[in-house]
């Protein structure tokens, strides 16, 4: 069976433990794997450190792929981050899943995607600031740590394990009951089978 790609863009100063679980969900279920996303094929650099080396830049994304997942961190106001409007219109208007966590979120909200869906981010406020008057949707934010609504999953930047568990299962990544499972053992450090 080949394994569809899941998306994660991660500009530089992405927030690393943003992406950990959701990389680790993807793989356990098989179905998927996770690549990675930059602005060029250069490394990108964490918040914590880390570089990473993307599989993809803007202008070379797969056309085959079943999510595209913005990635927090500093880097979504700067010049590189207007690349990413062109693929996330493009998986929108291709039925693909779309995720965004804390300033992922944020970055969507600036650009009009969550206009039409049930959303959250790091705050409402935040949402409005970074959106100015192409944010619509303040009736449809939701102050939860993650929400799903119509394929666009978003989180606020403490909300890692429910934005990676609504991806999951959003994917039928795995069985429901392992991915709810999973996230109660990252969660709580309690497990049962």
């Amino acid at each position: 069976m080949k394994q569809e790609e899941v998306l994660l863009v991660l500009l530089n100063e992405y927030a690393d433990w943003e992406s950990a679980f959701l990389a680790a969900g993807l793989r356990t279920g098989g179905r998927y794997v996770p690549r990675v996303v930059g602005a060029t094929r250069e490394p990108v650099c964490s918040l914590g450190g880390f570089r990473t080396l993307p599989d993809y830049d803007f202008q070379t994304l797969p056309d085959e792929y079943a999510a595209l997942v913005l990635i927090g961190g500093t880097g979504w106001q700067s010049a590189a981050a207007a690349g990413v409007v062109g693929p996330v219109q493009h998986a929108r208007d291709n039925g693909r899943i779309v995720g965004g966590i804390c300033n992922g979120a944020s970055f969507l909200a600036a650009h009009g995607f969550l206009n039409d869906v049930r959303h959250t981010g790091n705050t409402l406020e935040q949402l409005k600031l970074w959106g100015g008057d192409r944010y619509t949707n303040e009736a449809g934010y939701v102050e939860r740590q993650a929400v799903a609504d119509g394929g666009i999953v978003t989180a606020n930047g403490t909300g890692y394990l429910e934005f990676s568990r609504e991806l999951l299962l959003l994917l039928e990544a795995d069985a429901p009951e392992r991915i709810e499972a999973d996230y109660a053992f990252q969660k709580n450090g309690l497990y049962s089978a």
